[in-house]
């Protein structure tokens, strides 16, 4: 094959391509994008991941620490409902706040605050839309600074994934396989 045809077969098969890609790039841009229902659907996920993790551990093994200096199993599930519900309750709504106690770190206890606090936090995001999640939260804590709804949540997801990966620690001190790591 000489190299004229063969440069002219490349261009034909690379415009193709490209005219391909360009047209599948804007039917893809052409899709409407909700912040607010990426946000709940991760918000879910995330509720399934950290209730597994939870799950997985014995209820003997929830007072475990791996130091005396370390917050137990069942502490740390504790937290993470906490701080879900500290954190938000400063983007307003409706939603009734379910009480966390902090003391109460048996394994049922804690997974019930644990799901409790996801739940609230579904209601919340039902209750937003795209504008309000981007309002300024009214007080925020010092150390975020001025802050929109948006990131309150974000900051959310990035602390409980903190959580789940020291819980994952804890499961393998324990000779157990986070859920995410098991062979299906």
């Amino acid at each position: 094959m000489n190299n004229t045809l063969f440069r002219a077969i490349v261009g034909v098969f690379v415009f193709g391509f490209v005219s391909l890609s360009a047209s599948g790039q804007t039917q893809t841009q052409t899709q409407t994008v909700s912040l607010q229902a990426e946000l709940l659907k991760d918000w879910i996920a995330l509720k399934e991941s950290m209730h597994k993790i939870a799950s997985e551990m014995p209820a003997e093994k929830y007072s475990f620490k791996p130091t005396d200096g370390q917050e137990s199993f069942g502490e740390r599930t504790v937290h993470v409902a906490g701080a879900n519900v500290y954190f938000l309750s400063l983007l307003g709504g409706s939603a009734p706040k379910p009480t966390i106690d902090p003391k109460a770190t048996g394994k049922d206890a804690a997974l019930k605050a644990l799901d409790d606090s996801f739940d609230y936090g579904a209601a919340i995001l039902k209750q937003q839309t795209d504008e309000t999640l981007m309002q300024s939260v009214a007080s925020p804590p010092k150390f975020m600074g001025p802050s929109s709804r948006a990131r309150i949540i974000s900051f959310l997801v990035g602390h409980t994934w903190d959580i789940y990966g020291q819980m994952a620690v804890y499961l393998r001190l324990n000779g157990r396989v986070p859920p995410a790591s098991q062979k299906m």
